[in-house]
Parts: C-alpha cells; structure tokens; sequence
C-alpha cells in the first residue's frame, strides 16, 4: 500500500436494493481532502443531511449487517461491503452521500464497487498515510466463536468457518493484502444465507430485499438454489473474509498485523476491534511504515445485542 493517503479521482454512483430494507437506495461516492476518513452523509426525507463517520465509535448495531449510527438516531446499515472495497482499493478519503438507511447490496459482493471505484480513478495526496501497528494480542471469544489481532509484518486477514450444513462444512482463507490480491480474489465472493431461516428472517424486518440476484441461498434440501451455482467452492469464506476486511477498516486507518477468526461474523469482529482500540497498549499509530510515532486516541460505543434467531444470515 502508498505510503500517502488517496482519494477517488472523481465521484461514482451506485443505485440498487438495500437488502434488508427492500427499499431503492441511491449512493454517491465523492473524491475527500486528507485526513477526512471516509463518512457518510445520509439525506433525510425532510432534506436535513446526517454525518456519520465510518469509525468504530458508530457503531451501534451488528444485526447480520454492521450498522453505524448517529446521536439523533439516524443510522446506515450494510457498509461492510462498501467499506472491504474501499480498504481492498487502499482508498483512505471519501464522502459516501445516500438517500437511505442502507448502503445499496449490488450483487451482494463488493465487485460493483471495486469496479466503479477502479474506473472513477484513486488519487494520491500529500499527506502520509497513518498505520495502526499491532503490537501485543487482544482476543474475544463468544462460546466456540472468536476473533483476535495479533502481531505480524503486512496485513494480514486470516478466517475460518465451520458450518454443520454439508454444502459449506469447514473452509479457510487467507489474505495477505494487496489490491490486486482483494479484487481478484475476493471482492466477488457473495452474501449467503439459508432457505429455512427466511420466515423468522423477515419476521425481524431482515433480509426484505434479498433475491438470487444478491444472495447465495442454500436450499433445504442442501443445495445452493441460485441457477449459476457457486462463483468457488469457497466462496462462504471468502464472503466472510469480505465482511471482515470491511469491519476491521472502521479502525479508520490500515493496520500492520494480522487479524484471524473463526466462526466469526459482524458481531465477533466488531467486538475485536472494539477490545484493541480500548486497550492502547496493544497497538500504536506509525506513519509511513518508517517507525514514526504519532499519538493515538480512540472512543468505542456499545453495540446492540443481535435477536437470537439462529439464522447465519450474513
């Protein structure tokens, strides 16, 4: 990755269904200033526009989606496959304007926006990139479920899954992140779920906009349902390394470390990297990869239990 910050060269816009609110969404992503981040600004229906900064303090909910928050209740849902595309593109400054309460799900992948974000062009600025270096572990775990940051050169994601359904079973994937790596590799492994568990689905208010055009759905009787198949016998791992790259990057910066899961989804990696940024000795800010200090501060909020209905939505 650049030793400097980048932006996008030129705005792009996205418009699909949000995939758990039904609802059209229509999304602009526009070049930002250095040290910006990237913060999304949602156009209420009387016409008063919200900020939401994609950092982890925004966190307020991460119900089969990772969801920020602001103080006055607005919120925006489903970022993590807009933000793994941001992190996959090295993308540091970006202002994300929409006009819903959930980013658009594309194909449910985040090829779509790895691909408008290549073609609007990424821009080198002169301010130096900030690193968050990794330097003790801080492990969760929730019954089998975990999720930890450990110390390492690079960054590294590296996640594990074990699903009792045959047609997923145990995978693993790896990552040792690289544009090139992230946008072959992984941006197209699509969101999944599961036939028996869309009644209590939409029962919560879940999934209202899924259909085989954005999900992978896996059948009662075992099989995958949507006509093409798989895009990879491993595409579920691949989606939940996905989903991880685009919640660790609510850090707001790139980490020099590993993170490795298992059994893990937005909850577990949410509650990681909640545990890291509150413990500051496990990790420091370094700009340009040289070693250079720079002092480090963070804020973490608590995050909205999510309702046990046992679906591995995601």
């Amino acid at each position: 990755m650049s030793d400097r910050q980048t932006t996008l060269c030129e705005s792009v816009e996205f418009e699909s269904t949000g995939v758990h609110s039904g609802r059209l969404v229509r999304m602009e992503c526009h070049p930002a200033d250095a040290d910006t981040g990237i913060v999304f600004y949602r156009t209420l229906d009387d016409g008063r526009v919200v900020s939401l900064p994609a950092k982890a303090a925004s966190v307020v909910a991460t119900s089969f989606a990772t969801v920020l928050g602001a103080p006055c209740g607005t919120s925006v849902a489903t970022i993590e496959h807009l933000m793994a595309a941001a992190m996959g593109c090295g993308i540091d400054n970006m202002i994300v304007e929409i006009d819903e309460g959930e980013v658009p799900i594309m194909d449910g992948s985040s090829r779509a926006f790895v691909e408008g974000f290549l073609e609007a062009g990424i821009r080198t600025l002169s301010a130096p990139r900030r690193y968050m270096k990794i330097l003790n572990p801080v492990r969760v775990q929730s019954g089998l479920s975990y999720a930890e940051f450990l110390p390492s050169d690079g960054m590294r994601f590296d996640v594990a899954i074990d699903f009792a359904n045959p047609v997923i079973g145990a995978q693993h994937a790896v990552l040792d992140m690289k544009a090139e790596t992230f946008q072959c590799e992984f941006a197209f492994a699509r969101t999944f779920g599961f036939m028996k568990d869309v009644e209590g689905l939409w029962a919560a208010g879940f999934a209202l906009g899924a259909s085989l055009e954005n999900t992978v759905v896996v059948g009662d009787d075992e099989r995958v349902v949507n006509p093409g198949g798989l895009r990879g016998a491993d595409e579920f791992v691949r989606h939940k390394l996905l989903d991880a790259v685009g919640d660790v990057a609510l850090a707001g910066m790139p980490f020099i470390g590993t993170f490795r899961s298992y059994r893990s989804g937005h909850r577990i990696n949410a509650m990681a990297l909640k545990a890291l940024m509150a413990d500051k000795s496990a990790w420091r800010i370094e700009s340009e990869k040289t070693g250079s200090a720079v002092r480090a501060s963070a804020m973490a909020v608590p995050m909205a239990a999510a309702p046990s209905l046992g679906a591995e939505f995601d």
